[in-house]
């Protein structure tokens, strides 16, 4: 019996946890349904809490330092403390509404390069160690989000990467700790103004920031540099307007300012990558990265190899 229980405190022979999902994909501002599928070990078990939340890959820049970790950011108690008899089997049904800024994994069925995303279950057993399972999500474009992107298409963009970026846009009402990025190569009748475009969307229930950061070529007297836009636009404009006028529009007015929002939204206060990775627009990006992140990075441990490649090559 000691045996056992001390088999029981390193997880052998302890309960099991598997979750089900109705669905892996979803929108932003939708829900993720499913179910918590638990079966009770060789002894009883005192559960402490089942708790399920949203994880994903996130890039993290110091001054000198840049890297990739795996960040929870959004989390639900499903069940509080109760007791589990020995291969009892029970299924606790869960509701997750998914936050508006959500960032988007996956277009036209296709998960753009560089996003992962996935539903971390966490069964937390009193006096052993936790049992957790780990379920692929595909954030789908909600229908503005669709608009934006097919217009980028439309006036000739090629999709080059995605990515989430730590920190915050300053002028912009973020509920997250990031923001999600998506590089395009510039099109033919753009590429004598810029080399590349980068797309933020900040949604909310009301609409979308667009924030636009373009690799600006530089000329014959001047250097290359970086032109930031912020826009916003309402959901229920999804079919009122020509989407490619109106981002060949956003695209003019971007890249006929010069330094303009970089004092605007606090030059100086971010760490670009370089071309500027949002420059001046992202106040701290690297502040309260170590107690963020902690959680982020046991998940990865815990989960490597559970993430596998469907997130693209990193």
């Amino acid at each position: 019996m000691v045996f056992k229980k001390m088999l029981s405190a390193f997880g052998v022979g302890g309960p099991s946890v598997d979750t089900v999902l109705t669905n892996p994909n979803t929108r932003p501002g939708l829900t993720l349904d499913g179910q918590v599928n638990l079966v009770g070990g060789d002894a009883p078990a005192a559960i402490e809490q089942v708790v399920i939340g949203l994880v994903t890959r996130v890039e993290v820049e110091g001054h000198d330092t840049e890297y990739a970790g795996t960040m929870e950011f959004h989390r639900m108690g499903v069940s509080g403390a109760f007791e589990l008899a020995p291969k009892q089997q029970l299924s606790i049904p869960f509701r997750l509404p998914v936050p508006w800024e959500t960032p988007i994994t996956d277009v036209y069925g296709q998960r753009l390069h560089g996003m992962t995303m996935g539903l971390r279950t966490e069964l937390s057993v009193a006096r052993a160690v936790d049992k957790s399972d780990l379920d692929q999500v595909a954030v789908h474009p909600l229908p503005v989000h669709e608009r934006i992107l097919e217009a980028f298409q439309r006036l000739g963009f090629r999709f080059k990467h995605a990515d989430l970026e730590r920190g915050r846009i300053q002028g912009v009402q973020q509920t997250l700790p990031f923001y999600q990025e998506i590089e395009f190569f510039a099109s033919p009748q753009y590429a004598s103004t810029v080399r590349e475009v980068e797309l933020t969307f900040v949604t909310s229930q009301r609409g979308v920031d667009v924030i636009l950061e373009c690799d600006k070529r530089g000329g014959f007297l001047s250097a290359g540099h970086d032109a930031f836009g912020r826009f916003q636009v309402s959901h229920a404009d999804v079919d009122r307007v020509d989407w490619a006028q109106v981002v060949d529009g956003w695209l003019r007015e971007t890249t006929s300012r010069y330094g303009s929002l970089r004092s605007q939204y606090g030059h100086g206060h971010g760490h670009g990558r370089g071309h500027g990775g949002m420059g001046g627009m992202v106040a701290g990006a690297a502040l309260g990265v170590a107690g963020g992140m902690i959680a982020g990075e046991m998940i990865e441990d815990a989960f490597e190899g559970d993430f596998g490649d469907f997130g693209g090559d990193e």
